[in-house]
């Protein structure tokens, strides 16, 4: 449906993504280590695995990123071993032919996050959900980590960047694939539940501020430490 949309509403959408392109804040991905070792107690071990906002894009430190927040909230209870493998751009084709030329890292616990560029290139669900069914059994099979959860597919229909109707066709497309990701991995799903004002989103308007990472890391870290490890 968002293909069919996308060729009929073309005339329009096609200036508006150039302008988008044209426009957009190119912000670097949080400067800082992308491993380390932190907390006491039983032993963790932690991959972060995805696209600029698993980079951190949007703040300017891993401290302040997705990954310092998770591992300081997991370091309360841990001793937690955690690595960062992430991309601006990142798909999750991408990210699994990267994951496939690499070897493996040993890990208890890996967390995916990705969508936003599966949504921004009109990726048909089916193909997203055989890609992320893919990336699951490579990581527990041949690098043998227990456990993946898979972030929510973000609202891409509140990203203040992108003009209507380009916004609403995109943030469509991203709710069906999210429908579509928590339908496949009910157990390993973890919803994008938090607010999400714009006036919370970076400086380019289409990745998180630090707020948000603040509030992700807190729900990711309450589902992590659900289950013990």
């Amino acid at each position: 449906m968002s293909r069919w949309a996308a060729a009929l509403l073309s005339p329009i959408l096609i200036p508006q993504a150039a302008w988008v392109i044209a426009r957009a804040t190119r912000l670097p991905e949080a400067a800082g280590p992308r491993m380390g070792r932190l907390g006491t107690g039983p032993r963790l071990r932690l991959l972060i695995i995805g696209d600029s906002s698993a980079a951190g894009v949007g703040v300017t430190h891993q401290d302040e990123a997705l990954s310092g927040h998770l591992t300081r909230h997991l370091a309360q209870s841990h001793t937690v071993d955690w690595q960062l493998i992430a991309k601006t751009g990142a798909t999750t084709a991408s990210t699994l032919a990267h994951l496939r030329a690499r070897d493996p890292i040993p890990a208890d616990v890996a967390v995916l996050i990705h969508g936003v560029n599966d949504t921004t290139r009109l990726v048909p669900a089916q193909r997203f959900i055989a890609n992320q069914r893919t990336l699951v059994s490579l990581l527990n099979l041949r690098w043998n980590i227990p456990r993946v959860l898979l972030c929510a597919v973000p609202p891409v229909g509140h990203f203040p960047l992108l003009p209507r109707p380009l916004r609403t066709l995109l943030g469509l497309h991203a709710t069906r694939l999210d429908t579509a990701l928590q339908s496949a991995f009910p157990n390993g799903h973890v919803p994008f539940d938090m607010p999400m004002d714009t006036s919370m989103m970076a400086p380019d308007g289409f990745h998180p501020g630090p707020q948000i990472y603040r509030d992700w890391a807190a729900l990711l870290a309450a589902r992590i430490t659900q289950q013990p490890v």
